[in-house]
């Protein structure tokens, strides 16, 4: 039955791309007021979309952006099939600046094979693969292979602030599922399917330091008391030593250290430094000493600032010492790491080099994100590889991700489930950014490969 559910989607592949197109065309950005129209509007058509293919859909309101929850009725799949649940995003970044769009943001264009609109990978066109192959499944066999659940959240590019409400009003059917899928990460490399199976976390904060009441003459009172742009830059300078390591006491004591395993395998991706640093515009990689650039990007934790501000930015000079300097921070953790140590650690360490010279404001992030892994060799895990293998007609690698997605660790937390992040997208995506893109490559297989999963997890998971 799979070959002639794959026939189906490659033969429907331009109907699939204009369902995608009018979902893309709704401008559902989440953190605009003015779009909250929008959203709603972009929630309800996947609504319809999934009640189409006879899934039984609920639009859940929050207290901002509404939830979908859908899932297969018992007389639409095998009576003993195992539950799969499938988590995606339906809301998008905002478009700006939107003069740097080549075409506009929320009317789908292909050039050169290439679909661009905000949303096209993150996470529209992602979630679109697996909505058409479960729509190709209830077309040719009028039943789904395995038991499905959906969740599809409005709010995930405003942190998620509501989407564990929802999970735990409904955890009861929810923990009956074997194993989450997200499809929001990319591929290693094109032509490189790929399976991530970690996520390092995040700690962020802000550090401000207020000196005299307020700015001085730096004439007048220059070497009298202590510059807080001085004393940040001297705090800043400290948290890394030469060798590119996290100077803040017990940072390290708790990180997951990377398996032998784990550094061959990735020795062997087809990945070049130098090639990195070239499209990077830089001489030269740099980070902790020990490691290559994959293992500094997956597997190690970081401390990196985001931001500075102080004293008098606008053109030409002034002469002046100013009250206050801030820095925005952020710490990526990896396996083992808890976000609330790790900022204590950090808020310490920070005061104790400020001394008495000025005083310290350490506003903390609220929340964090934990680290996530899973393990490799499952039978959810090995049902995914041979999935992308069908999809993309070559076995995926196994990589872990620098960035982070809450939402893994917050399922596993609540429900217990570990997740299969198989992603479509390429590297090269500019998610957020002008001119988001997805490879109609990448969107087909992505198709073809949530066909196979399907069946490969109602088959090998009972």
């Amino acid at each position: 039955m799979l070959d002639t559910v794959l026939l189906w989607a490659e033969k429907n592949k331009g109907r699939w791309l204009g369902d995608l197109k009018s979902w893309l065309s709704i401008p559902s950005v989440s953190t605009q007021p003015e779009h909250e129209g929008d959203v709603r509007a972009a929630a309800d058509w996947a609504k319809d979309y999934l009640r189409t293919i006879g899934m039984t859909v609920e639009i859940i309101p929050t207290k901002r952006h509404p939830c979908i929850l859908a899932t297969t009725p018992p007389h639409l799949c095998p009576p003993d099939a195992p539950h799969v649940l499938l988590y995606g995003h339906y809301d998008v970044q905002p478009a700006e600046p939107l003069e740097l769009w080549e075409t506009p943001a929320f009317m789908p264009a292909v050039r050169d094979d290439k679909l661009f609109a905000r949303g096209a990978c993150d996470d529209k066109g992602q979630v679109h693969c697996h909505l058409a192959a479960l729509t190709a499944w209830k077309e040719i066999n009028h039943a789904f292979p395995c038991r499905v659940t959906i969740i599809l959240e409005g709010e995930e590019e405003i942190g998620s602030p509501n989407l564990m409400d929802v999970v735990k009003a409904h955890a009861e059917l929810l923990k009956t599922a074997k194993v989450l899928i997200v499809s929001d990460t990319n591929q290693f490399a094109e032509g490189v399917p790929s399976i991530t199976y970690g996520l390092r976390g995040l700690a962020g904060f802000e550090i401000v330091l207020n000196g005299a009441s307020t700015d001085l003459h730096s004439g007048m009172y220059g070497g009298a008391v202590a510059n807080p742009a001085h004393v940040l830059c001297e705090i800043i300078g400290k948290l890394h030593d030469a060798d590119g390591r996290v100077t803040v006491p017990g940072f390290y004591d708790d990180v997951q250290a990377l398996t032998e395993q784990e550094r061959k395998m990735w020795a062997g991706l087809p990945f070049s430094e130098e090639a990195f640093a070239r499209e990077l515009g830089i001489k030269e990689v740099f980070g902790e000493a020990g490691f290559t650039t994959l293992e500094r990007k997956w597997a190690r934790p970081t401390l990196e600032v985001n931001g500075l501000t102080s004293g008098y930015q606008g053109p030409g000079g002034k002469t002046v010492l100013p009250c206050r300097a801030s820095a925005k921070i952020t710490c990526r953790l990896v396996p083992n790491q808890d976000p609330q140590k790790i900022g204590d650690a950090c808020e310490a360490y920070i005061r104790s080099l400020a001394g008495s010279r000025v005083t310290v404001e350490v506003l903390r992030s609220k929340g964090g994100s934990p680290p996530a892994i899973t393990p490799i060799d499952s039978p959810a895990m090995h049902a995914a590889a041979e999935a992308l293998e069908i999809g993309f007609g070559k076995p995926p690698i196994f990589q872990r991700e620098g960035g982070s997605i809450p939402v893994v660790a917050w399922f596993k937390e609540a429900l217990g489930l570990d997740t299969i992040m198989v992603g479509f997208g390429l590297p090269n995506d500019r998610i957020h950014a002008p001119n988001e893109k997805l490879d109609l490559s990448c969107y087909y297989g992505g198709i073809r490969t949530a066909a196979a999963l399907y069946d490969l997890l109602g088959s090998q998971l009972k």
